[in-house]
C-alpha cells in the first residue's frame, strides 16, 4: 500500500505529443496537487486519482496461480464518483490457455500509474470530458470482447447478477479506428454525456513493447505491449473535501499518521454527498453514511460546510416527504434515466430506493449526537434546519431540511406506537411486503429468509425514540413537545420488551453435538466443542425465516447494536446480555464468532436445518465472513459499556451514549459489580481487539472471508470465493469502504488492556 502526491504536469514530463491521447488539452489549473492512491488486494490493483477537475478509480484485476478462473479473470474497470459512472472492461487470451493473460497499469511519463484526462466541453455537453489515463501492459496477445459504458450500476447488473446486459446501453456503443489507436464511445440516454475510451500503441515504432490494436466488428485484438488508455466522460463533477476539511482540527494529525486511510475518507467525500465505497458503490448509501458519521463523529469536521453536514443535509435532502421514509440508495446518471425510461418517463431526475426499514431510525440518532451533544452543531442547529430542500431532490421543494426531520421523526413515532401499546410479535417492525431485503444483511441470505430483523426491532428503534426525545427536549421539535416525555416512554417499552422474542437457548450437551456435526460437514478444522462450558445463548438474526424456520437461529454479532447505541437500566437483562456476547466472541469458530482473520458476523453452526449451512458460507457477502465496520462497533459498544462502569467519569458519559435522561450521572449497572461478568466483558473486549490489532492490514477493506489451511483461517478476498447455490454472482469487495474507515476514530482503550 503506498500513497503518493504529486502534481501531473504532462507538458514538462517530455512526453511525445504522439504518446498523449489526442482529445487532452489543458485543464484549468489546480492550486493544490493531484492526490494518488494505490491499493492491492489479490487479485485486485487500485488506483486513486484525484485533483480539482476531476476524481476517478481504476480496477485492474488479474488472475493469480490459485485464481478460480470461473470467477476470475482479466478485467478493468474505470469508475468516477461524478454520476455513479463507470466503465468496464474483460479481456481474455486471443489464443492461448485461460489464466495466462495478464493485464497490469505500469508506472510511465502518462502517470504513476494514472494520470489526468481534460477535453474542453463539446456541443451538446456545457461540461468538460475528464477522466485518467495510463499504460496498460499485456504479456500475451488479448482480446477485448466486451465493454460496458455509462454505469456503475450497470456493471454492476453484470459482474453480480445473472451477467445482465441491458440492450439500451451495449447497442448504443460506437467502436471507430484510426492510425493512432481504437475508440469507443457511448453518448447517454440523456442524449448529452457522452463516456470515452481509447486505446493507442504507447512509444514509438522501434519501442520494444510496443504493441498493435485492430478492431473487427466490435471485437478489439492486442498484440503483447504496452498501451495508452484513456478513460473520460462528460458529465458534471462534485466537489470534493481534502483530507483537511473532511477531519476537525484536533483531529489534524491524522492525515499525516494515517495518510492512506485519511486520503481514502478525502476521496469518498464530497461537499453534496458522502460515498459509501470504491468502485461499486460511488454514490449516496444513507445507512452506511450515518453509521459512519456516529462512528466517526469524533473526528469528523464539522459546522458549515463540514463532512458532518454533508452527510446528514444528504440524508434529509431525499427523505421522502410523503410518509418520513429515509432514502437507502439513491439512482443518478445514466441509470437513472434508463429506469425513468422504464416507467415511461422521460427524465433524467434522480430516483431513491425506499426499502430499507433501518435506515429511517439512524437519522434521529445521528441528528440528536450532531445538533445537541457536538457544541458547534448545536449552534448551527437552525440555520442548518432552515436549510431550503429540492436542490438534489426536487421532490422536496418548498421544504426545509427541518420540516424533512420532522416528518421523518413523526414516522417513526408512528410506527412504534403499536408495540407500545401491545407487545406482540405482529407489531414488531418487520421487512416491506415483497423484499427479501431490509437492513444492513442485504444480501439474499443475510436474514436467513427472515422477515422480522433482530437489529431493528432491539436496537434501533429504541434508539431512535431515545434520540427523539432528547430533541424534543432541546426543543428543536417545537411542534411535538410532547415527544419530550412519550418518546422516552415508547423507548423504554421497546428496549425491555423486544430481546424476549430473538432469544436462543441451547443446553450444553446439544450444543457441542450441534458444532460437532456442522464441522464434520462444513468444515475442515477442529470442532472446537471443548470451548463450549455452558449452556450456549445468543439472539436470532430474524424471526420468521425461511424454510419455515419460526427463528433464524444464526449466532451474529448484532448485539453491537445495543452495545453502541444503548444505555439500558434493566439489570435483569443487561447482565445476562453482556455476557452471552462476551462468550460468543471469545470462542472460536465454529463455536463462536472468532476466526484468526477476524470476528465473522454470521454462525450458522446451531442451526439444526442443513440450509443453514448451505446459505450461510465463507462466499456469502453476509456469511461466516468478516465486516471491519461490525468490528469497529462492537468495539467501541463494549467500551462504552464498560465506561458505564467508572464512577467518576460517568458525567462527561451521559453526552456520549444514548438513553440517558437528563445531565444527572447515570447509574452503575449491576454488571459492574458482578466481577465474573465484568472480566468477562473485558476479556471479549481484548479478544477482540487483539483480532483487530492482527488483522490491520484489512480493516479499511469493506469485507473479506478466510480459508481453513495449515491449521488457521487464513485472510482471503470474498470476491474470489464461489456465492451459495442460487445466488446470481459473487459479490466483490470494495477494496475502501465509508464505515470501514472508522477505525481513524476508533482506538483500543488502554485502561481495559
Amino acid at each position: 500500500m503506498r500513497i503518493i502526491t504529486q502534481l501531473s504536469l504532462l507538458a514538462s514530463l517530455g512526453v511525445a505529443a504522439s504518446d498523449v491521447h489526442p482529445r487532452t488539452k489543458a485543464a484549468p489549473k489546480c492550486t493544490s496537487p493531484a492526490s494518488t492512491l494505490s491499493l492491492t488486494d489479490l487479485p485486485y490493483h487500485n488506483y486513486f486519482y484525484s485533483d480539482c477537475n476531476v476524481a476517478a478509480q481504476a480496477v485492474v484485476t488479474t488472475p493469480q496461480p490459485d485464481s478460480d478462473l470461473s470467477i476470475i479473470g482479466p478485467r478493468l474497470i474505470v469508475a468516477w464518483p461524478a454520476g455513479d459512472s463507470g466503465a468496464c472492461m474483460f479481456f481474455e487470451p486471443h489464443s492461448s490457455a485461460n489464466g495466462t493473460l495478464a493485464i497490469e497499469l505500469v508506472n510511465s511519463t502518462i502517470g504513476t500509474p494514472l494520470g489526468p484526462v481534460y477535453s474542453a466541453p463539446k456541443s451538446p455537453s456545457k461540461y468538460p470530458s475528464v477522466g485518467i489515463q495510463g499504460v496498460l501492459r499485456l504479456n500475451t496477445t488479448a482480446t477485448l470482447n466486451l465493454s460496458i459504458l455509462g454505469s456503475i450500476r450497470t456493471i454492476r447488473d453484470f459482474v453480480e447478477g445473472p451477467s445482465l446486459l441491458h440492450p439500451e446501453f451495449q447497442d448504443t456503443v460506437k467502436f471507430t479506428s484510426d492510425n493512432t489507436g481504437v475508440s469507443l464511445q457511448r453518448t447517454w440516454l440523456d442524449n448529452v454525456t457522452t463516456t470515452n475510451l481509447k486505446f493507442k500503441p504507447f512509444g514509438n515504432s522501434s519501442s520494444k513493447n510496443n504493441g498493435q490494436v485492430k478492431l473487427a466488428n466490435k471485437t478489439i485484438t492486442f498484440e503483447a505491449g504496452d498501451y495508452i488508455l484513456s478513460a473520460d466522460m462528460s458529465y458534471p463533477q462534485l466537489t470534493a473535501l481534502e483530507p483537511k476539511s473532511v477531519l476537525n482540527a484536533a483531529s489534524a494529525n491524522l492525515t499525516t499518521e494515517k495518510p492512506a486511510q485519511t486520503a481514502a475518507l478525502s476521496f469518498l467525500s464530497y461537499s453534496e454527498k458522502v460515498m459509501a465505497g470504491a468502485w461499486r458503490f460511488f454514490t449516496y448509501f444513507g445507512r452506511d453514511s450515518m453509521i459512519s458519521a456516529l462512528l466517526l463523529e469524533p473526528v469528523l469536521s464539522d459546522g458549515k460546510g463540514s463532512a458532518m453536514e454533508a452527510v446528514i443535509g444528504a440524508v434529509l435532502e431525499r427523505v421522502n416527504r410523503t410518509d418520513g421514509t429515509v432514502c437507502h440508495e439513491e439512482t443518478i446518471g445514466d441509470y437513472a434515466t434508463w429506469i425513468n425510461a422504464q416507467k415511461n418517463i422521460n427524465s433524467t431526475a434522480m430516483g431513491c430506493d425506499y426499502k430499507m426499514v433501518d435506515t429511517d431510525y439512524f437519522l434521529p440518532v445521528l441528528m440528536e449526537r450532531y445538533l445537541v451533544q457536538n457544541p458547534a452543531g448545536k449552534n448551527r442547529s437552525s440555520a442548518f434546519l432552515n436549510t431550503t430542500a429540492g436542490s438534489i431532490n426536487p421532490a422536496n421543494a418548498n421544504l426545509t431540511w427541518g420540516d424533512l426531520a420532522l416528518i421523518s421523526s413523526e414516522r417513526v413515532m408512528r410506527l412504534a406506537r403499536p408495540f407500545f401499546l401491545n407487545q406482540t410479535k405482529a407489531n414488531l417492525i418487520r421487512l416491506n411486503e415483497g423484499e427479501v431485503v431490509g437492513e444492513w444483511r442485504d444480501s439474499t441470505y443475510g436474514l436467513g429468509g427472515g422477515r422480522i430483523p433482530y437489529d431493528v426491532n432491539t436496537a434501533l428503534v429504541p434508539a431512535a425514540l431515545r434520540a427523539i426525545g432528547t430533541l424534543a427536549r432541546s426543543g428543536l421539535y417545537t411542534k411535538q413537545r410532547h415527544w419530550s416525555t412519550l418518546a422516552d416512554k415508547y423507548a423504554k417499552v421497546w428496549e425491555d420488551s423486544t430481546l424476549s422474542f430473538f432469544a436462543v437457548e441451547i443446553p450444553k450437551e446439544k450444543a457441542h453435538s450441534l458444532v460437532k456435526s456442522f464441522a464434520n460437514a462444513s468444515f475442515p478444522g477442529p470442532d472446537q466443542a471443548s470451548s463450549i462450558d455452558d449452556d450456549v445463548y445468543f439472539h436470532a438474526v430474524a424471526l420468521e425465516g425461511g424454510n419455515n424456520l419460526s427463528k433464524v437461529e444464526v449466532m451474529n454479532t448484532d448485539d453491537c447494536f445495543r452495545h453502541f447505541l444503548l444505555n439500558t437500566t434493566n439489570d435483569a437483562q443487561l447482565t445476562p446480555f453482556l455476557n452471552q456476547s462476551a462468550n460468543n466472541i471469545k470462542r472460536t469458530f465454529p463455536a463462536g464468532l472468532m476466526t484468526d482473520a477476524g470476528m465473522i458476523v454470521a454462525n450458522p453452526a446451531f442451526g439444526e436445518d442443513p440450509i443453514y449451512a448451505k446459505n450461510f458460507t465463507t462466499g456469502a457477502y453476509h456469511g461466516t465472513v468478516i465486516w471491519s465496520w461490525q468490528l469497529a462497533m462492537m468495539a467501541k459498544g463494549l467500551e462504552r459499556q464498560l465506561d458505564r462502569c467508572e464512577v467518576e467519569s460517568n458525567l462527561s458519559i451521559t453526552s456520549r451514549i444514548r438513553g440517558h435522561q437528563g445531565s444527572h450521572i447515570p447509574p452503575v449497572p449491576a454488571f459492574c459489580t458482578d466481577d465474573y461478568v465484568y472480566d468477562n466483558v473485558k476479556e471479549a473486549y481484548n479478544t477482540l481487539w487483539d483480532s483487530i490489532e492482527a488483522n490491520a492490514d484489512q480493516l479499511s477493506g469493506e469485507v473479506w472471508s478466510w480459508v481453513y489451511r495449515d491449521g488457521k483461517f487464513v485472510t482471503t478476498p470474498l470476491g474470489v470465493l464461489p456465492a451459495p447455490p442460487g445466488v446470481g454472482g459473487q459479490t466483490e469487495s470494495n477494496i475502501r469502504q465509508l464505515w470501514s474507515l472508522t477505525f481513524l476514530a476508533v482506538n483500543r482503550n488502554e485502561v481495559y488492556r
